[in-house]
């Protein structure tokens, strides 16, 4: 009888155990978040928080390594308008504003700049 209780119980404990290792296989990471670079503050690079008169100066920094600047401005106004935020930085640095990232051109190339 006590053999049994001892089976018991140590069935309850590896099955205790099996349960905490999946539940912690399970936990996500939470992702991480990009850091700025340069001189391009954060504020007016999350989805909202721009004022539609703020887009021309985010987005004159955003094109000013290109060599197509008058297209660059013309998306990235038209991003800006719709989206109200601009990345930071001149290239890349998307995914801090999901609208301004997943926009697309009709044949799924990015639409914004």
């Amino acid at each position: 009888m006590a053999r049994n209780v001892s089976i018991v119980m140590l069935l309850l404990v590896m099955l205790l155990v099996l349960l905490v290792g999946n539940y912690a296989i399970n936990i996500e990471a939470p992702t991480p978040q990009p850091h700025p670079t340069g001189n391009f503050p954060m504020y007016g690079i999350s989805q909202g928080s721009l004022q539609p008169h703020e887009c021309s100066p985010r987005c004159a920094a955003r094109c000013s390594n290109t060599a197509y600047k008058k297209p660059c401005m013309f998306f990235c106004q038209k991003c800006c308008a719709t989206c109200l935020c601009v990345p930071p930085g001149t290239y890349g640095n998307k995914q801090v504003c999901p609208c301004y990232n997943n926009w697309k051109t009709k044949r799924g190339g990015p639409k914004c700049p």
